[in-house]
């Protein structure tokens, strides 16, 4: 149990520290990442992190 705590813990971290990357880089006048390819690295390791997190949550209830 510990360690399914543990990996919420640590992809939630990951998850908070990509989102606001992410919204830092992010253009809004021009709708444009500052550098697209890094953002796209950064969109799939998020995206990864919001389902682990999702999926052990819902092994927990």
């Amino acid at each position: 149990m510990k360690k399914n705590n543990l990996l919420v813990f640590t992809f939630s971290i990951i998850a908070i520290i990509l989102g606001v990357t992410l919204f830092k880089q992010f253009d809004f006048k021009n709708l444009t990442f500052e550098k697209p390819a890094l953002a796209v690295v950064y969109i799939i390791v998020f995206v990864f992190s919001v389902f682990a997190i999702i999926k052990n949550s819902k092994k927990q209830s």
